[in-house]
């Protein structure tokens, strides 16, 4: 079964909880969620499928459930030659849990009648799928108006976290208020964008989105990673410099905001925000990319920065690197050498590992030619990180 990333992704200050952590079952099997199949005859209403899969995710994500991902589903489909949004058969869902180590499966089916509304009446049913005992639950219900699509959905989520978490779920008045409403209009384009495949018509779509509904802050926070992905770091951060803390997607903004002002050379900013992430969110990869943004300064502290997240990680070779390099900087070449010596065992093909490890052989500091080195990440684990933390929660209650 496919298990929650090792726990060296988790940075010093949670290494200490690890030991207590164990005495629970810390990796559960991971929870799939398949699109849920239409008996609407309408045709323009199948982004509905995808529209609760995402929001049962991000219900089940935020209370520490790790949720496979849509595009890992993805991969699946088209390996089993599935064709997206399509009426899966009970084996078929089995076989693609089967291939995915997941357990449990939620899934279900949504339909639009006349009546109720100004278009019609929309009724969710969803079941979930225990693979250890190929056992189903009963059915859960959810109705009302296809304009109050956003809150039937979070009742429907909140029923399926008190199922699968029952001492994690808050109360249903509480859970609701967390999940704003927002408009049909800008739910469909924004569900329409994350399905699309094509940049410039993704952009389209969520950008639609945001014009309907300016608080759609997932929907700016998808157009910030659309924009980082194309290396448009200015367009980029304007986006994800609006996500307000309240926003579920606030620590990944942040974390990625402070990638685009690195890549643009604020590395004042890039430090502020890095910093910030890492006093709730204290994974490896925020402590290393603190340090980078504090060695692009000058800064003394960068080599506590690389260590913390070297602690956190001894077999990752761009950790041994950067903290050899800060090593070589303040002139403590014996130590220098010992960290690039242990980046070139885990990667022997580091040239410029192995260009520095000289200069410590030789005593020698580092010239303007060796200068940039640092190593960023772009990773950021805080599914893992939150599905651990949940774990440890639920021990100290116990």
């Amino acid at each position: 079964m496919r298990r929650l990333s090792s726990p060296r992704r988790l940075s010093l200050p949670f290494l200490s909880l690890l030991l207590m952590a164990a005495a629970v079952p810390l990796a559960a099997d991971p929870v799939l969620i398949i699109p849920f199949f239409s008996r609407s005859p309408e045709a323009n209403v199948d982004w509905i499928s995808e529209s609760i899969a995402h929001t049962i995710q991000d219900a089940l994500e935020s209370h520490g459930i790790l949720v496979l991902d849509r595009s890992e589903r993805e991969i699946v489909y088209r390996r089993l030659s599935i064709r997206p949004n399509a009426t899966l058969t009970h084996a078929t869902i089995i076989k693609v849990a089967e291939e995915m180590d997941a357990s449990p499966v939620i899934y279900g089916e949504y339909e639009l009648t006349p009546g109720g509304g100004p278009r019609g009446t929309l009724s969710l049913k969803a079941v979930t799928l225990d693979m250890n005992r190929l056992r189903k639950s009963p059915e859960i219900t959810e109705s009302g108006p296809l304009e109050d699509l956003a809150a039937i959905q979070s009742r429907l989520a909140w029923q399926i976290l008190r199922r699968l978490a029952p001492e994690d779920a808050p109360p249903e008045d509480e859970f609701l208020h967390e999940r704003p409403s927002m408009r049909l209009d800008a739910m469909e384009n924004y569900t329409r964008g994350l399905m699309s495949s094509a940049p410039d018509q993704k952009r389209r779509f969520l950008l639609q989105a945001v014009r309907l509904d300016p608080k759609f802050y997932d929907a700016r926070y998808e157009l910030g990673r659309l924009y980082w992905a194309g290396k448009e770091y200015a367009q980029a951060a304007n986006w994800l410099k609006a996500i307000p803390e309240e926003s579920q997607r606030y620590s990944e903004a942040l974390f990625l905001l402070g990638l685009c002002r690195y890549e643009n050379g604020d590395y004042a900013a890039a430090e502020q925000a890095f910093a910030t992430v890492a006093k709730t969110v204290p994974l490896n990869e925020v402590f290393n990319n603190l340090g980078a943004a504090q060695s692009r300064r000058n800064l003394p502290q960068a080599l506590q920065s690389f260590q913390t997240a070297l602690d956190g990680d001894q077999a990752d070779p761009d950790y041994h690197f950067n903290v050899g390099y800060a090593l070589l900087r303040q002139r403590r070449f014996d130590e220098a050498a010992a960290h690039l010596r242990a980046a070139l065992e885990r990667n022997p093909e580091d040239a410029d590992a192995a260009d520095l490890l000289k200069l410590a052989e030789k005593r020698k500091q580092p010239g303007p030619e060796e200068s940039g080195l640092e190593r960023i990440k772009t990773n950021f684990e805080v599914r893992a990180y939150r599905q651990l933390k949940s774990a440890i929660n639920a021990l100290k209650k116990k």
